[in-house]
């Protein structure tokens, strides 16, 4: 008799067939790593059943490195080696890091990315990151006993590609195989949506250590759907340290430099009272410096309100902009899920129930269930979830685009466009007889380039030597699922092709993007006279050269007198050009046009006798 092989619902028919994948959160303040077993999602732990683990590296004199717990331990002993909140790092220049006074570390002078001076040499964030990811692969293949067929590693969502990239190498560094970047919302709302079951509309909010990011996602029988997002990816629950850092300062008239050892543990002072205020009405600070001095406050709950209320505007702000993004009011939304353990604050939870006019859903642990939705994501790439069925639909955070004539930005991905996509544009030549392109990859909302974000430049050469207008080159912006672009050119009828995946230095700095997205409604009307302005003056140029042309082969087809009206109008129209008056620019243009018709038709007669020219009317009938 034939037996049929049992399974549990949800379980591989052949566990053996069980490929072993992980979701990571990799976090300002600490990490986490889970998986899926028998079914159900679970936060693995160390040996002593501690599931977070601090992102926190220690270098030492030997070379080697201890990370997590034992790396924190040594923070106020030994801070210029054990480097804590690496990921604020992540992509980014030194110029671009603010608060640098309050920092431990010595930096390296070096271009890029920057990289921190240890007693093991020179580090960059992307070494560090790598150490924490190695300890959770570690952690990860000893508690499923067995080697990890790859990872989903969760990144903020305004993490631009600078930020994606570094990630994606600190994972290889670590010998990790990245399965796909998943954005932190997004793997908040895949956990949320499928462990409760829930519908309709929701506001994820995610105040980790470093980051901060806010997504609208609408949730339909397994679709989740990235409506709109934004946020900041550099601030979080250290800038509130921060300021409880600068009011230490001032209230213990501390004005001579201090030493990176009792910055160090004012800062872990500070850190303890602001965790201490999410349960009590006032917390104690106690601080000895090493100059022996004692400093000693009692912080409450009220004038921390008071010093991180700018904060807690940005965040407030961030997320009402997202809503219009979205186009929703406040009264579509069915729930808000609160993400990171800097949601725990008080002044953010009233902050967000004062602004939606209800209760956070809290329900869930802030901690880990952005590594819960990574896990269950993971599990579904490596193909162990095969009844599982679920699309997700994230976004975009800024437009990508290109640079035209005049300085001027054609957008081809907008902003809270769903990716993996791929947009293309035709182009064309602005001379006769060009043969290659400069092509300038840009990011940001405004209409012209120097507003916005440089990504990237490559060139086209090769293209057909053809009049201006002739030749076709056909723009393709492709971003992955893991929010990386690459962008080709290719001219249509030769093939000629070229090709750039973009990889920027470092990444945008939280100013730039916040200016980017408000500029671009705020300088509307603006960008809007400025983009006709250029336009007319790229086609006013064009008509110049192209009349210019014609008078240097063709000229003896005019009187004396027209040869000086038109020369007249060409240098009236470039002065206009020059004094960038649009009036003016539209107004001489049209003379110019008018002034060269009866040119042109002179000239197209000339080209048409030439044309015929010693011809039977036999051949000109084609007979």
């Amino acid at each position: 008799m034939a037996l049929l092989q049992i399974a549990e619902p949800g379980m591989s028919a052949d566990p053996h067939q069980h490929r072993l994948a992980v979701g990571i959160d990799l976090g300002t303040t600490n990490s986490l790593v889970a998986t899926v077993k028998n079914a159900e999602t679970v936060v693995l732990a160390d040996h002593e059943g501690r599931k977070l683990l601090p992102s926190v590296v220690q270098y030492l004199a030997d070379g080697s490195t201890l990370v997590g717990f034992d790396a924190r331990r040594s923070v106020s002993e030994d801070p210029q080696n054990t480097i804590v909140s690496v990921k604020r790092f992540m992509g980014r220049s030194r110029s671009e890091l603010k608060s640098l006074s309050s920092l431990p570390y010595e930096f390296a002078d070096s271009e890029g990315m920057l990289k921190v001076k240890t007693v093991a040499g020179e580090k960059s964030p992307v070494e560090i990151s790598s150490e924490i990811l190695k300890t959770l692969r570690q952690r990860a293949e000893e508690s499923l006993a067995g080697e990890l067929v790859g990872a989903v590693i969760t990144v903020p969502a305004y993490f631009d590609d600078a930020q994606r990239q570094a990630t994606k190498d600190a994972a290889r560094l670590a010998g990790l195989n990245v399965l796909r970047l998943l954005n932190e919302p997004t793997a908040a709302a895949l956990a949320y949506g499928l462990d409760e079951g829930a519908e309709g509309l929701y506001v994820i909010y995610d105040l980790g250590g470093g980051t901060f990011d806010v997504s609208v996602l609408r949730l339909t029988k397994g679709v989740f759907e990235v409506l709109a997002t934004g946020g900041d990816s550099a601030l979080g629950g250290d800038d509130f340290d921060h300021r409880i850092f600068c009011w230490v300062l001032e209230q213990a008239h501390l004005t001579e430099i201090l030493s990176p050892e009792d910055k160090s543990s004012i800062m872990v002072a500070a850190r303890a009272a602001k965790e201490a205020l999410s349960t009590s009405e006032e917390a104690a600070l106690s601080v000895v410096l090493s100059s022996g001095k004692q400093v000693t406050l009692t912080l409450t709950r009220q004038v921390f309100k008071e010093l991180t209320c700018r904060l807690v505007k940005k965040t407030i702000d961030t997320l009402d902009r997202v809503m219009c993004d979205a186009k929703l009011e406040r009264k579509d939304i069915q729930g808000l899920v609160l993400v990171g353990g800097s949601t725990r604050m008080p002044v953010i939870r009233q902050a967000v129930k004062e602004y939606l006019g209800f209760d956070p859903l809290d329900n869930i642990n802030p901690d880990e269930v952005v590594a819960v939705g990574a896990a269950k994501q993971a599990n579904l790439l490596a193909g162990n979830s095969a009844g599982d069925d679920w699309l997700l639909l994230d976004v975009t955070p800024l437009s990508l685009g290109l640079e035209t004539m005049g300085g001027l930005v054609e957008k081809i991905i907008p902003r809270n466009t769903p990716i993996p996509v791929a947009m293309a544009q035709d182009f064309t030549t602005f001379k006769d007889g060009q043969t290659a392109m400069a092509i300038h990859v840009v990011q940001g909302e405004r209409e012209v380039v120097d507003a916005c974000r440089s990504l990237a430049r490559f060139e086209l050469r090769g293209l057909p030597a053809l009049v201006a207008g002739a030749a076709r080159i056909r723009v393709t912006f492709s971003v992955d699922a893991d929010g990386l672009l690459s962008v080709s050119a290719r001219e249509t009828q030769t093939g000629v092709e070229a090709h750039v995946t973009v990889k920027p230095s470092y990444g945008l700095t939280d100013e730039e993007i916040m200016r980017m997205l408000k500029e671009g409604t705020g300088y509307a009307e603006q960008d809007m006279h400025e983009r006709a302005l250029r336009e007319e003056e790229v086609e006013s140029r064009r008509l110049i050269e192209s009349t210019v042309g014609a008078l240097a082969t063709d000229a003896d087809l005019l009187s004396e007198s027209e040869q000086i009206h038109i020369r007249d109008l060409i240098n009236e129209l470039l002065s206009a050009i020059n004094e960038h008056n649009l009036d003016q620019i539209k107004s001489l243009q049209k003379a110019l046009t008018e002034a060269t018709e009866g040119f042109a038709e002179r000239r197209m007669d000339r080209a048409i006798a030439q044309a015929l020219s010693g011809k039977s009317v036999e051949e000109i009938e084609g007979k």
